[in-house]
């Protein structure tokens, strides 16, 4: 198939899609066996409103995964020992590493340039995290020795942020860590004095440990606490290989192989319009050896190229859309 990087505009993006949803009907078993039980005839697929969506959770059952592609590797939701977890099986991880690079690229900058801080406790202390790959390979491109993880030290999180002052740094958080160190430096009388040239991107997240708030909320604690606007946030999955940023106001932009489309809760094969509450379509193309047509348990809204996240759907299960193949 094409090079889904080479995508400009949204012509190259249908021809990219309709191409992979053939080759992955033939190729995915689960996936065909889904579109099979809708009855949909992949021959008259030919616009991006007819492609079948594959509900999320199937990546708790089932191993979706190209019948070409032999792979050990996998990225693994986070949850408790009793629950049944996703699994996303990566087939080639240079794709997903191209994925990071480039949309950190569109979006923020070249990795290069830039120190890399992590604080993401919840995802250091358990195995095959995708949001942990992404940090260590843009760590790995950014090549500054001053990179580095926080679990709990605020401490020493506070003294190298004012060490790096006036230098390019980019801290990723989890939404309920950024929140703890802001009240270990709020109880400790601790002022924050950092530059400009800062940059928070909080990945979501609050894990039962925080109350729950909406993102207008946590982005303007962040604000107000890190002294900065620079608050950005940074949209993906583990069942995904690429990420979409927002840059402010909580909307987010997708890079070019990348699309969001907003589908009617109570009927999945129906879109809403612009600006309507809805749950969230993924279209992923790096996706190409897993699927790269998701339906999530996200609810959300488009705003012209842009799409705000707005919570989850009540009760985890979509209506009409949780249509496993026993």
């Amino acid at each position: 198939m094409k090079n889904i990087f080479d995508i400009q505009t949204e012509q190259d993006f249908l021809a990219a899609s309709l191409e992979t949803f053939r080759y992955q009907y033939e190729n995915i078993e689960v996936y065909r066996r889904f579109v099979d039980y809708l009855n949909i005839n992949p021959d008259h697929v030919d616009e991006l409103i007819k492609i079948p969506f594959l509900p999320i959770e199937m990546f708790k059952n089932h191993r979706v995964l190209d019948k070409n592609a032999a792979t050990d590797l996998f990225f693994q939701s986070s949850g408790t020992t009793q629950m049944n977890l996703s699994k996303h099986f990566i087939s080639n991880p240079q794709l997903y590493e191209e994925s990071i690079y480039k949309s950190f690229e569109q979006f923020i900058g070249k990795p290069e340039d830039f120190i890399f801080l992590g604080l993401l406790p919840s995802y250091l202390e358990r195995q095959n995290s995708s949001l942990i790959y992404m940090v260590d390979y843009l760590m790995k491109k950014s090549g500054k020795p001053e990179n580095g993880y926080f679990l709990y030290n605020h401490e020493d999180l506070f003294t190298l942020l004012n060490e790096l002052q006036n230098k390019k740094v980019i801290l990723f958080g989890v939404s309920f860590a950024l929140l703890d160190f802001l009240d270990f430096c709020d109880s400790n009388s601790k002022t924050l004095q950092f530059s400009d040239s800062l940059t928070v991107i909080e990945t979501g997240g609050m894990k039962g440990r925080k109350e729950e708030m909406t993102k207008d909320e946590l982005l303007n604690i962040l604000q107000e606490g890190f002294k900065t606007d620079k608050i950005y946030s940074e949209y993906s999955m583990t069942e995904l290989l690429s990420q979409a940023y927002s840059l402010g106001n909580n909307e987010y932009q997708c890079p070019n192989w990348m699309r969001i489309m907003i589908r009617n809760a109570e009927d999945p094969f129906n879109y809403e319009k612009e600006g309507r509450t809805g749950a969230i379509n993924i279209i992923d193309l790096a996706n190409v050896h897993s699927c790269a047509f998701i339906a999530t348990q996200d609810l959300g809204k488009s705003i012209g190229n842009k799409f705000q996240v707005l919570g989850r759907i009540d009760h985890s299960d979509i209506r009409g859309c949780s249509l496993l193949v026993s």
